[in-house]
């Protein structure tokens, strides 16, 4: 096997949140090397300059210059996955990880265009930090009353949640006021977005169509040749009893969630537990 081969089969076995890990290792090592180019991805404090390079306000999660920033930002990420991918769809965690992102940006741009004299000069935002945030808040609202083992003792999520929070609202008045505010943008987007899907309404969907659009448009247009379809009568409407099957899984799926973020997880049965722990799979 030669090591391009090698390479590509140990990242199609990496979940979608390791991926964008591993996209935001490469674009860290690049930056390395070719700094200068790397600046055309920040997202520039001035509105207009961004509104011009309107790709800096995804691309700017992606870039870091400080190992140690990089480092913390991609060890929660990767434990948020743990967690997150158990539950939802990966469709959704980029959904989430990207509007994280989106809103972090906002929130950044509008603090520096109302209240330049707070935030200082012209500056640039970097780092995943207000797309991570948006994935633990997410959580953090979603089930609040979860359990998390910390060392020798159990905190709920939303316990960590407020506390994150407050070290961020905190830190508007320290050196990082636009990080800092961006991380809030972030934080929002999680918990709106938790809230709204608890009551059925998934505010990601629109973004799910225009990032499969987008996808679409780089797949290859050409048509196979034409193909025999043969009837399978062991199909009623078009679905197999597989497909009904599937069909009642995800229901249990979704009442299962749904107590979870009422009671927690420790709420759950064992037949409960062991199907989330399947469909996680």
């Amino acid at each position: 096997m030669s090591l391009t081969t090698d390479i590509k089969y140990k990242l199609s076995q990496l979940n979608i949140l390791e991926k964008i890990i591993a996209v935001n290792v490469v674009v860290f090592l690049v930056g390395l090397i070719f700094k200068t180019g790397i600046r055309w991805f920040e997202l520039p404090s001035d509105f207009f300059t961004a509104l011009v390079n309107p790709w800096t306000i995804v691309t700017y999660a992606f870039v870091h210059y400080d190992f140690i920033h990089l480092l913390f930002n991609m060890l929660w990420l990767y434990v948020i996955a743990r967690m997150f991918l158990n539950l939802f769809s990966p469709k959704t965690a980029l959904n989430i990880y990207f509007l994280g992102a989106i809103s972090g940006g906002a929130m950044f741009l509008l603090g520096y265009a109302l209240l330049p004299g707070f935030f200082g000069g012209n500056s640039s935002l970097v780092g995943a930090s207000a797309a991570v945030r948006a994935l633990l808040i997410f959580l953090c609202a979603y089930m609040p009353n979860q359990d998390v083992r910390v060392f020798t003792f159990n905190i709920k999520l939303w316990h960590i949640g407020v506390a994150i929070v407050v070290l961020d609202v905190v830190g508007l008045f320290g050196g990082n006021a636009g990080g800092n505010l961006a991380h809030i943008g972030g934080a929002i987007l999680g918990y709106v977005y938790a809230k709204q899907l608890t009551k059925g309404t998934d505010i990601g969907s629109g973004f799910e169509r225009v990032a499969d659009a987008v996808a679409n448009m780089f797949k290859s247009s050409k048509k196979g040749p034409l193909k025999t379809v043969h009837k399978n009568k062991s199909k009623v409407g078009g679905y197999a009893k597989s497909d009904f099957n599937q069909f009642n899984n995800q229901k249990k799926i979704d009442v299962i969630l749904d107590k979870i973020s009422k009671s927690g997880y420790d709420s759950l049965t064992a037949e409960e537990k062991e199907l989330l722990f399947r469909s996680g799979k």
